[in-house]
Protein backbone atom coordinates (compact mmCIF):
# COMPACT_ATOMS: atom_id res chain seq x y z
CA UNK A 1 0.00 0.00 0.00
CA UNK A 2 1.66 3.17 -0.98
CA UNK A 3 2.36 5.78 1.78
CA UNK A 4 2.99 9.40 -0.75
CA UNK A 5 -0.01 11.60 -0.50
CA UNK A 6 -2.02 11.81 -3.72
CA UNK A 7 -3.06 15.62 -3.16
CA UNK A 8 -2.93 17.97 -6.58
CA UNK A 9 0.43 19.10 -6.29
CA UNK A 10 2.59 19.59 -9.69
CA UNK A 11 5.51 16.70 -8.78
CA UNK A 12 2.63 14.22 -8.62
CA UNK A 13 0.26 15.44 -11.47
CA UNK A 14 3.20 15.07 -13.93
CA UNK A 15 3.97 11.90 -12.56
CA UNK A 16 0.64 10.95 -13.24
CA UNK A 17 0.50 12.41 -17.54
CA UNK A 18 3.28 10.19 -18.01
CA UNK A 19 1.50 7.10 -17.90
CA UNK A 20 -0.18 4.83 -20.59
CA UNK A 21 -1.89 2.50 -18.31
CA UNK A 22 -4.45 -0.17 -19.05
CA UNK A 23 -7.26 -1.83 -17.02
CA UNK A 24 -9.27 -4.69 -16.73
CA UNK A 25 -13.24 -4.87 -17.25
CA UNK A 26 -15.43 -3.13 -20.11
CA UNK A 27 -16.12 -0.29 -17.87
CA UNK A 28 -13.63 1.99 -16.72
CA UNK A 29 -13.03 1.18 -12.66
CA UNK A 30 -13.61 3.66 -9.75
CA UNK A 31 -9.47 3.90 -9.23
CA UNK A 32 -9.02 4.69 -12.74
CA UNK A 33 -11.67 7.55 -12.96
CA UNK A 34 -10.11 8.63 -9.50
CA UNK A 35 -6.80 9.09 -11.04
CA UNK A 36 -7.83 10.84 -13.97
CA UNK A 37 -9.25 13.22 -11.66
CA UNK A 38 -5.69 13.66 -9.78
CA UNK A 39 -3.70 14.09 -13.21
CA UNK A 40 -3.64 10.64 -15.54
CA UNK A 41 -4.08 11.96 -18.85
CA UNK A 42 -3.75 8.36 -20.69
CA UNK A 43 -5.33 4.92 -21.27
CA UNK A 44 -4.81 2.13 -22.71
CA UNK A 45 -7.61 -0.08 -24.11
CA UNK A 46 -6.56 -3.78 -24.86
CA UNK A 47 -9.19 -7.04 -25.92
CA UNK A 48 -9.93 -7.55 -22.55
CA UNK A 49 -11.92 -4.23 -22.48
CA UNK A 50 -13.62 -4.79 -25.61
CA UNK A 51 -16.59 -6.41 -27.07
CA UNK A 52 -18.86 -4.13 -29.18
CA UNK A 53 -18.79 -0.74 -30.75
CA UNK A 54 -21.26 0.63 -28.81
CA UNK A 55 -19.80 -0.33 -25.25
CA UNK A 56 -16.28 0.67 -26.66
CA UNK A 57 -18.03 4.34 -27.24
CA UNK A 58 -19.37 4.07 -23.82
CA UNK A 59 -16.77 3.37 -22.03
CA UNK A 60 -14.83 6.23 -23.75
CA UNK A 61 -17.51 8.59 -22.80
CA UNK A 62 -17.40 7.49 -18.82
CA UNK A 63 -13.37 7.89 -19.11
CA UNK A 64 -14.22 11.45 -20.95
CA UNK A 65 -16.43 12.71 -18.18
CA UNK A 66 -13.64 12.87 -15.81
CA UNK A 67 -11.64 14.30 -18.19
CA UNK A 68 -12.42 15.86 -21.56
CA UNK A 69 -8.72 15.87 -23.25
CA UNK A 70 -8.01 12.06 -22.24
CA UNK A 71 -6.08 9.87 -25.09
CA UNK A 72 -7.30 6.63 -25.26
CA UNK A 73 -4.78 4.74 -26.80
CA UNK A 74 -4.80 1.29 -28.69
CA UNK A 75 -3.14 -1.06 -30.12
CA UNK A 76 -4.46 -1.74 -33.46
CA UNK A 77 -2.50 -2.30 -36.94
CA UNK A 78 -4.87 -4.32 -38.01
CA UNK A 79 -3.96 -7.33 -40.08
CA UNK A 80 -2.68 -9.91 -37.26
CA UNK A 81 -2.88 -7.51 -34.09
CA UNK A 82 -6.12 -6.63 -33.33
CA UNK A 83 -7.60 -5.08 -30.42
CA UNK A 84 -10.82 -3.83 -31.84
CA UNK A 85 -11.51 -7.24 -33.65
CA UNK A 86 -9.56 -9.42 -31.40
CA UNK A 87 -12.76 -11.98 -31.17
CA UNK A 88 -13.66 -11.80 -34.75
CA UNK A 89 -10.66 -11.32 -36.55
CA UNK A 90 -9.46 -7.81 -38.22
CA UNK A 91 -11.55 -6.25 -41.36
CA UNK A 92 -8.10 -4.84 -42.51
CA UNK A 93 -5.16 -6.37 -44.15
CA UNK A 94 -2.05 -6.03 -41.69
CA UNK A 95 1.35 -3.81 -43.26
CA UNK A 96 2.97 -6.92 -45.22
CA UNK A 97 -0.42 -7.23 -47.28
CA UNK A 98 -0.11 -3.67 -47.77
CA UNK A 99 3.56 -3.38 -48.83
CA UNK A 100 2.69 -6.59 -51.33
CA UNK A 101 -0.27 -4.23 -53.32
CA UNK A 102 2.45 -1.04 -52.96
CA UNK A 103 -0.23 1.14 -53.84
CA UNK A 104 0.10 4.24 -51.78
CA UNK A 105 -3.72 5.90 -51.86
CA UNK A 106 -4.74 2.26 -50.90
CA UNK A 107 -2.62 2.31 -47.71
CA UNK A 108 -3.80 6.10 -47.16
CA UNK A 109 -7.29 5.10 -47.37
CA UNK A 110 -6.93 1.92 -45.32
CA UNK A 111 -5.52 3.79 -42.80
CA UNK A 112 -7.52 6.34 -42.92
CA UNK A 113 -11.18 4.03 -42.37
CA UNK A 114 -9.44 2.09 -39.60
CA UNK A 115 -8.65 5.33 -37.86
CA UNK A 116 -12.49 6.63 -38.17
CA UNK A 117 -13.33 3.19 -37.25
CA UNK A 118 -11.39 3.91 -34.20
CA UNK A 119 -12.70 7.64 -33.52
CA UNK A 120 -16.25 6.52 -33.42
CA UNK A 121 -15.29 4.00 -30.95
CA UNK A 122 -13.51 7.52 -28.88
CA UNK A 123 -9.89 5.74 -29.36
CA UNK A 124 -7.42 8.94 -30.42
CA UNK A 125 -4.20 7.41 -29.91
CA UNK A 126 -3.08 4.28 -32.06
CA UNK A 127 -0.14 2.39 -31.27
CA UNK A 128 0.81 1.82 -34.80
CA UNK A 129 2.38 1.94 -37.02
CA UNK A 130 5.35 -0.35 -37.31
CA UNK A 131 8.13 0.61 -39.60
CA UNK A 132 10.36 -2.17 -38.67
CA UNK A 133 12.18 -2.97 -41.97
CA UNK A 134 11.88 -6.96 -42.05
CA UNK A 135 15.72 -7.74 -42.60
CA UNK A 136 15.57 -10.79 -40.70
CA UNK A 137 13.23 -12.98 -42.56
CA UNK A 138 13.61 -15.24 -38.83
CA UNK A 139 11.66 -12.45 -36.34
CA UNK A 140 9.57 -14.02 -34.39
CA UNK A 141 8.12 -10.80 -33.14
CA UNK A 142 7.65 -8.39 -36.51
CA UNK A 143 6.96 -10.51 -39.62
CA UNK A 144 3.86 -9.46 -41.45
CA UNK A 145 3.61 -6.45 -38.46
CA UNK A 146 6.16 -4.73 -41.40
CA UNK A 147 5.44 -3.01 -44.61
CA UNK A 148 8.23 -5.54 -46.02
CA UNK A 149 11.72 -6.03 -46.34
CA UNK A 150 13.02 -3.05 -48.75
CA UNK A 151 13.96 -0.13 -46.70
CA UNK A 152 12.32 2.27 -49.28
CA UNK A 153 8.72 0.69 -49.58
CA UNK A 154 8.73 0.55 -46.09
CA UNK A 155 9.48 4.69 -45.52
CA UNK A 156 6.96 5.13 -48.56
CA UNK A 157 3.78 3.60 -46.92
CA UNK A 158 4.96 4.30 -43.35
CA UNK A 159 4.46 8.21 -44.34
CA UNK A 160 0.72 7.30 -45.83
CA UNK A 161 0.22 5.35 -43.30
CA UNK A 162 0.26 8.09 -40.86
CA UNK A 163 -1.37 10.57 -43.32
CA UNK A 164 -4.41 8.41 -43.44
CA UNK A 165 -4.56 7.91 -39.76
CA UNK A 166 -4.18 11.73 -38.67
CA UNK A 167 -6.68 12.47 -41.34
CA UNK A 168 -8.87 10.85 -39.40
CA UNK A 169 -8.23 12.52 -35.64
CA UNK A 170 -6.38 9.39 -34.63
CA UNK A 171 -2.36 10.34 -33.70
CA UNK A 172 -0.14 7.88 -35.11
CA UNK A 173 2.77 6.14 -33.00
CA UNK A 174 5.32 5.09 -35.29
CA UNK A 175 7.22 2.07 -33.97
CA UNK A 176 9.37 0.88 -33.15
CA UNK A 177 12.53 2.69 -32.72
CA UNK A 178 15.39 2.95 -33.68
CA UNK A 179 14.16 -0.03 -35.95
CA UNK A 180 13.19 -3.67 -34.62
CA UNK A 181 13.36 -5.92 -37.54
CA UNK A 182 16.43 -7.28 -37.55
CA UNK A 183 16.22 -9.10 -34.40
CA UNK A 184 15.62 -12.65 -33.37
CA UNK A 185 14.58 -12.60 -30.13
CA UNK A 186 11.11 -11.09 -29.06
CA UNK A 187 11.66 -8.26 -26.57
CA UNK A 188 8.98 -9.45 -24.18
CA UNK A 189 10.86 -12.13 -23.11
CA UNK A 190 14.56 -11.23 -23.63
CA UNK A 191 16.48 -8.31 -24.25
CA UNK A 192 16.91 -8.37 -28.50
CA UNK A 193 20.51 -7.36 -30.02
CA UNK A 194 21.28 -5.68 -32.82
CA UNK A 195 24.78 -6.03 -34.12
CA UNK A 196 25.02 -3.57 -36.92
CA UNK A 197 26.95 -0.72 -37.85
CA UNK A 198 26.01 3.29 -37.89
CA UNK A 199 25.89 2.96 -41.88
CA UNK A 200 23.53 0.29 -42.13
CA UNK A 201 21.42 1.77 -39.49
CA UNK A 202 20.95 4.79 -41.01
CA UNK A 203 20.57 3.40 -44.51
CA UNK A 204 18.14 0.82 -43.37
CA UNK A 205 16.43 0.76 -39.35
CA UNK A 206 16.51 4.90 -39.73
CA UNK A 207 15.28 5.99 -43.27
CA UNK A 208 11.11 4.50 -42.10
CA UNK A 209 11.40 7.24 -39.15
CA UNK A 210 12.88 10.01 -41.19
CA UNK A 211 9.73 9.62 -43.08
CA UNK A 212 7.48 8.94 -40.29
CA UNK A 213 8.95 12.47 -38.93
CA UNK A 214 8.73 14.45 -42.15
CA UNK A 215 4.91 12.84 -42.42
CA UNK A 216 3.90 14.82 -39.26
CA UNK A 217 3.67 11.38 -37.12
CA UNK A 218 2.44 12.74 -33.50
CA UNK A 219 4.06 10.14 -31.95
CA UNK A 220 7.18 7.59 -32.13
CA UNK A 221 7.13 4.50 -29.81
CA UNK A 222 11.16 3.11 -28.44
CA UNK A 223 12.02 -0.26 -28.83
CA UNK A 224 13.52 -2.55 -25.57
CA UNK A 225 16.90 -3.24 -28.53
CA UNK A 226 20.45 -2.95 -27.45
CA UNK A 227 22.15 -1.19 -30.40
CA UNK A 228 26.30 -1.64 -29.13
CA UNK A 229 26.97 0.78 -31.90
CA UNK A 230 25.08 3.63 -30.63
CA UNK A 231 25.09 2.60 -27.30
CA UNK A 232 26.61 -0.99 -25.30
CA UNK A 233 24.73 -0.79 -22.24
CA UNK A 234 21.44 0.87 -22.18
CA UNK A 235 18.44 -0.73 -24.86
CA UNK A 236 17.00 2.05 -26.52
CA UNK A 237 14.30 3.01 -24.02
CA UNK A 238 16.54 4.09 -21.55
CA UNK A 239 19.24 5.35 -23.78
CA UNK A 240 19.72 9.05 -23.61
CA UNK A 241 22.31 8.78 -26.63
CA UNK A 242 19.06 7.03 -28.67
CA UNK A 243 15.92 8.66 -27.55
CA UNK A 244 17.45 12.71 -26.81
CA UNK A 245 20.72 12.30 -28.94
CA UNK A 246 19.53 9.99 -32.01
CA UNK A 247 15.50 10.98 -32.26
CA UNK A 248 15.43 14.07 -30.74
CA UNK A 249 18.48 16.13 -31.79
CA UNK A 250 20.14 14.10 -34.41
CA UNK A 251 16.74 13.64 -36.59
CA UNK A 252 15.22 16.80 -35.28
CA UNK A 253 11.48 14.87 -34.04
CA UNK A 254 9.72 17.43 -31.58
CA UNK A 255 6.42 14.78 -30.92
CA UNK A 256 6.06 12.39 -28.07
CA UNK A 257 7.74 9.57 -27.56
CA UNK A 258 6.07 6.77 -26.15
CA UNK A 259 7.74 3.66 -24.09
CA UNK A 260 7.04 -0.02 -25.28
CA UNK A 261 5.39 -1.66 -22.55
CA UNK A 262 7.97 -1.44 -19.75
CA UNK A 263 6.30 -4.77 -17.92
CA UNK A 264 7.89 -6.80 -21.40
CA UNK A 265 10.71 -9.00 -20.19
CA UNK A 266 13.57 -6.71 -22.18
CA UNK A 267 12.71 -4.05 -19.03
CA UNK A 268 10.80 -5.96 -16.36
CA UNK A 269 13.76 -8.78 -16.09
CA UNK A 270 16.72 -6.50 -15.96
CA UNK A 271 16.14 -3.20 -14.29
CA UNK A 272 12.75 -3.64 -13.24
CA UNK A 273 9.53 -1.68 -13.51
CA UNK A 274 10.15 1.20 -11.58
CA UNK A 275 14.05 1.55 -12.08
CA UNK A 276 12.83 1.52 -16.09
CA UNK A 277 10.36 3.82 -15.66
CA UNK A 278 12.57 6.89 -14.26
CA UNK A 279 15.72 5.61 -16.60
CA UNK A 280 13.33 6.44 -19.52
CA UNK A 281 12.12 9.37 -18.87
CA UNK A 282 15.45 10.77 -18.31
CA UNK A 283 16.59 9.26 -21.04
CA UNK A 284 13.94 11.22 -23.51
CA UNK A 285 10.54 9.05 -23.28
CA UNK A 286 7.52 11.10 -22.01
CA UNK A 287 5.28 8.91 -21.75
CA UNK A 288 5.59 5.17 -20.33
CA UNK A 289 3.11 2.34 -22.08
CA UNK A 290 2.62 -0.29 -19.27
CA UNK A 291 -0.61 -2.54 -18.81
CA UNK A 292 -0.69 -5.35 -21.52
CA UNK A 293 0.00 -7.55 -18.26
CA UNK A 294 0.36 -5.16 -15.43
CA UNK A 295 -3.23 -3.57 -15.58
CA UNK A 296 -4.08 -2.56 -11.78
CA UNK A 297 -4.32 0.71 -9.50
CA UNK A 298 -0.88 -0.77 -7.33
CA UNK A 299 1.06 -1.02 -10.51
CA UNK A 300 0.02 3.01 -11.52
CA UNK A 301 0.66 3.97 -7.84
CA UNK A 302 3.97 2.35 -8.35
CA UNK A 303 5.63 3.57 -11.23
CA UNK A 304 4.18 7.36 -10.08
CA UNK A 305 5.98 7.11 -6.88
CA UNK A 306 8.80 5.66 -8.13
CA UNK A 307 9.19 8.67 -10.86
CA UNK A 308 8.14 11.00 -7.71
CA UNK A 309 11.30 9.87 -5.65
CA UNK A 310 13.51 9.99 -8.43
CA UNK A 311 12.43 13.80 -8.05
CA UNK A 312 12.95 14.48 -4.57
CA UNK A 313 16.25 12.35 -4.73
CA UNK A 314 17.96 14.12 -7.59
CA UNK A 315 18.24 11.35 -9.65
CA UNK A 316 15.43 12.73 -12.35
CA UNK A 317 15.78 16.36 -13.27
CA UNK A 318 11.87 17.61 -12.45
CA UNK A 319 12.33 19.59 -15.62
CA UNK A 320 12.79 16.52 -18.02
CA UNK A 321 9.43 15.28 -16.17
CA UNK A 322 7.74 18.52 -16.37
CA UNK A 323 8.87 18.71 -19.86
CA UNK A 324 6.83 14.92 -20.51
CA UNK A 325 4.09 15.79 -18.99
CA UNK A 326 3.49 19.03 -21.11
CA UNK A 327 4.39 16.78 -24.32
CA UNK A 328 1.70 14.00 -22.96
CA UNK A 329 -1.06 17.24 -22.72
CA UNK A 330 -0.29 18.85 -25.88
CA UNK A 331 -0.97 15.76 -27.61
CA UNK A 332 -4.04 15.70 -25.72
CA UNK A 333 -4.86 19.30 -26.68
CA UNK A 334 -4.24 17.81 -30.45
CA UNK A 335 -6.58 15.23 -29.93
CA UNK A 336 -9.37 17.16 -28.86
CA UNK A 337 -9.20 19.52 -31.30
CA UNK A 338 -9.09 17.19 -34.40
CA UNK A 339 -12.64 16.01 -32.82
CA UNK A 340 -14.01 19.30 -33.58
CA UNK A 341 -17.67 19.66 -33.37
CA UNK A 342 -18.52 15.82 -34.19
CA UNK A 343 -21.11 14.24 -32.48
CA UNK A 344 -20.04 11.65 -29.02
CA UNK A 345 -17.64 8.99 -29.56
CA UNK A 346 -19.66 5.98 -31.30
CA UNK A 347 -22.54 8.10 -32.48
CA UNK A 348 -22.25 5.92 -36.14
CA UNK A 349 -21.19 2.90 -34.63
CA UNK A 350 -24.51 0.55 -34.71
CA UNK A 351 -25.65 -1.35 -31.80
CA UNK A 352 -24.81 -5.05 -32.00
CA UNK A 353 -22.11 -4.47 -34.28
CA UNK A 354 -18.28 -4.99 -33.65
CA UNK A 355 -15.89 -2.49 -33.56
CA UNK A 356 -14.71 -2.41 -37.42
CA UNK A 357 -17.58 -3.78 -39.27
CA UNK A 358 -19.47 -0.24 -39.87
CA UNK A 359 -20.73 1.78 -42.76
CA UNK A 360 -17.44 2.24 -43.92
CA UNK A 361 -17.02 0.45 -47.30
CA UNK A 362 -15.08 -2.64 -47.77
CA UNK A 363 -11.65 -1.19 -48.17
CA UNK A 364 -10.01 -3.82 -45.96
CA UNK A 365 -11.89 -6.71 -48.16
CA UNK A 366 -10.22 -4.82 -51.46
CA UNK A 367 -7.37 -4.54 -49.55
CA UNK A 368 -6.78 -8.32 -48.83
CA UNK A 369 -8.16 -9.12 -52.53
CA UNK A 370 -5.21 -7.45 -54.03
CA UNK A 371 -2.91 -8.55 -51.23
CA UNK A 372 -3.27 -12.27 -51.89
CA UNK A 373 -0.50 -14.22 -54.30
CA UNK A 374 -2.11 -17.09 -56.51
CA UNK A 375 -0.68 -19.97 -57.84
CA UNK A 376 -1.70 -22.66 -60.26
CA UNK A 377 -0.06 -25.84 -60.84
CA UNK A 378 -1.10 -27.12 -64.15
CA UNK A 379 -2.44 -30.37 -62.04
CA UNK A 380 -4.86 -28.10 -60.35
CA UNK A 381 -8.35 -29.21 -60.47
CA UNK A 382 -11.53 -26.63 -59.35
CA UNK A 383 -12.44 -27.36 -56.03
CA UNK A 384 -16.49 -27.80 -56.00
CA UNK A 385 -16.88 -29.74 -53.08
CA UNK A 386 -16.34 -29.21 -49.29
CA UNK A 387 -12.36 -29.99 -48.64
CA UNK A 388 -11.39 -30.73 -45.15
CA UNK A 389 -8.83 -27.25 -43.89
CA UNK A 390 -5.98 -28.40 -41.87
CA UNK A 391 -4.75 -25.41 -40.21
CA UNK A 392 -1.06 -25.59 -39.06
CA UNK A 393 -0.95 -23.71 -35.91
CA UNK A 394 2.51 -22.16 -34.50
CA UNK A 395 2.75 -21.02 -30.91
CA UNK A 396 1.35 -16.80 -31.42
CA UNK A 397 4.11 -13.98 -30.22
CA UNK A 398 2.43 -12.50 -27.56
CA UNK A 399 1.69 -8.90 -29.84
CA UNK A 400 -0.54 -11.67 -31.64
CA UNK A 401 -3.98 -12.15 -29.15
CA UNK A 402 -4.50 -16.21 -29.10
CA UNK A 403 -8.24 -15.33 -28.81
CA UNK A 404 -8.02 -14.00 -32.40
CA UNK A 405 -9.05 -16.45 -34.15
CA UNK A 406 -7.65 -17.06 -38.19
CA UNK A 407 -6.84 -19.66 -41.31
CA UNK A 408 -10.10 -19.78 -43.52
CA UNK A 409 -12.34 -22.53 -42.18
CA UNK A 410 -15.31 -19.96 -41.47
CA UNK A 411 -14.62 -17.97 -44.69
CA UNK A 412 -14.31 -20.86 -47.09
CA UNK A 413 -17.39 -22.76 -45.23
CA UNK A 414 -19.44 -20.02 -46.37
CA UNK A 415 -18.84 -20.48 -49.75
CA UNK A 416 -18.91 -24.71 -49.85
CA UNK A 417 -21.16 -25.88 -47.10
CA UNK A 418 -19.95 -28.57 -45.28
CA UNK A 419 -16.27 -27.62 -45.05
CA UNK A 420 -14.89 -28.95 -41.94
CA UNK A 421 -11.54 -29.21 -40.55
CA UNK A 422 -9.13 -29.18 -37.78
CA UNK A 423 -5.50 -27.42 -36.10
CA UNK A 424 -2.56 -29.00 -35.96
CA UNK A 425 0.42 -28.40 -34.05
CA UNK A 426 4.29 -29.45 -33.49
CA UNK A 427 3.54 -32.81 -32.44
CA UNK A 428 1.39 -33.30 -35.50
CA UNK A 429 1.62 -35.79 -39.02
CA UNK A 430 0.52 -35.55 -41.95
CA UNK A 431 -0.95 -39.13 -41.25
CA UNK A 432 -3.19 -37.20 -38.56
CA UNK A 433 -4.28 -34.85 -41.28
CA UNK A 434 -4.96 -37.92 -44.18
CA UNK A 435 -7.08 -39.92 -41.58
CA UNK A 436 -9.14 -36.80 -40.72
CA UNK A 437 -9.52 -35.36 -44.18
CA UNK A 438 -11.00 -39.37 -45.51
CA UNK A 439 -11.57 -38.83 -49.19
CA UNK A 440 -11.97 -35.11 -48.95
CA UNK A 441 -9.44 -32.71 -50.84
CA UNK A 442 -6.86 -31.17 -48.29
CA UNK A 443 -6.18 -27.15 -47.97
CA UNK A 444 -2.91 -26.87 -46.24
CA UNK A 445 -3.38 -23.20 -43.80
CA UNK A 446 0.34 -22.69 -42.76
CA UNK A 447 1.75 -19.39 -41.00
CA UNK A 448 5.61 -18.97 -40.88
CA UNK A 449 6.57 -22.38 -42.67
CA UNK A 450 9.57 -21.19 -43.01
CA UNK A 451 10.66 -19.93 -39.67
CA UNK A 452 8.77 -24.02 -38.67
CA UNK A 453 10.28 -26.95 -39.45
CA UNK A 454 8.62 -29.35 -38.22
CA UNK A 455 5.12 -27.57 -40.36
CA UNK A 456 7.38 -27.60 -43.56
CA UNK A 457 7.92 -31.42 -42.64
CA UNK A 458 4.42 -32.54 -42.14
CA UNK A 459 3.10 -30.13 -45.25
CA UNK A 460 6.03 -32.28 -47.84
CA UNK A 461 4.70 -35.58 -46.14
CA UNK A 462 1.31 -34.32 -46.89
CA UNK A 463 1.81 -33.23 -50.47
CA UNK A 464 3.51 -36.54 -51.22
CA UNK A 465 0.27 -38.08 -50.52
CA UNK A 466 -1.84 -35.79 -51.31
CA UNK A 467 -0.23 -33.90 -54.37
CA UNK A 468 -3.89 -31.92 -55.32
CA UNK A 469 -3.64 -30.26 -51.59
CA UNK A 470 -3.93 -26.46 -52.09
CA UNK A 471 -1.90 -24.52 -49.95
CA UNK A 472 -2.54 -21.07 -48.22
CA UNK A 473 0.75 -19.11 -46.58
CA UNK A 474 -0.84 -16.79 -44.08
CA UNK A 475 2.13 -15.57 -42.80
CA UNK A 476 5.59 -14.42 -44.26
CA UNK A 477 5.95 -16.24 -48.00
CA UNK A 478 9.44 -17.13 -48.04
CA UNK A 479 9.17 -20.50 -49.23
CA UNK A 480 8.71 -21.47 -53.22
CA UNK A 481 4.62 -21.74 -53.92
CA UNK A 482 4.05 -25.74 -53.69
CA UNK A 483 0.96 -27.53 -54.10
CA UNK A 484 -1.48 -28.04 -57.28
CA UNK A 485 -2.58 -24.55 -55.75
CA UNK A 486 -0.36 -22.07 -53.76
CA UNK A 487 -2.01 -18.83 -52.04
CA UNK A 488 0.02 -15.99 -50.18
CA UNK A 489 -2.05 -14.04 -48.18
CA UNK A 490 0.41 -12.01 -46.63
CA UNK A 491 -1.54 -11.84 -43.19
CA UNK A 492 -3.80 -13.93 -41.29
CA UNK A 493 -6.98 -11.16 -40.98
CA UNK A 494 -10.14 -12.36 -41.29
CA UNK A 495 -10.42 -10.51 -44.57
CA UNK A 496 -7.17 -12.31 -45.86
CA UNK A 497 -8.74 -15.73 -44.81
CA UNK A 498 -12.15 -14.57 -47.42
CA UNK A 499 -9.70 -13.63 -49.98
CA UNK A 500 -8.22 -16.76 -50.13
CA UNK A 501 -11.42 -18.94 -49.78
CA UNK A 502 -12.67 -16.55 -52.59
CA UNK A 503 -9.60 -17.30 -54.40
CA UNK A 504 -10.34 -21.34 -53.41
CA UNK A 505 -13.48 -21.71 -55.15
CA UNK A 506 -12.95 -19.38 -58.28
CA UNK A 507 -9.70 -20.59 -59.93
Amino acid sequence: MTTMTTGSDTLTRDALAVLQPGFTGTTAPDWLLRRIGEGLASVGLFGRNIVTGPQVAELTAQLRAERDDVLVAIDEEGGDVTRIEVRTGSSFPGNLALGAVDDLDLTREVARELGRRLAECGVNLNWAPSADVNSNPDNPIIGVRAFGADTDLVARHTAAYIEGLQSAGVAACTKHFPGHGDTNVDSHHAMPRIDVDLDTLHARELVPFRAAIAAGSKSVMSAHILLPALDPARPATLSPRILTGLLRDELGYDGLIVSDAVEMQAIAGTVGIERGSVLAIAAGADALCVGGGLCDEGTVLRLRDALVAAVRDGELAEERLADAAARVRALAAWAQRARGDRTGPGAAVQEGTAPGTGSGGDIGLVAARRAARVTVAPSWRPMRSAPYVATFTPVMNIAVSSETPWSIGAELAALLPGTEGGSYGADSTAADVLAAAGERRVVAVVRDEHRHPWMAAALDALLAARPDTAVVEMGVPRAAPRGALHIATHGAARVCGRAAAEAITRV
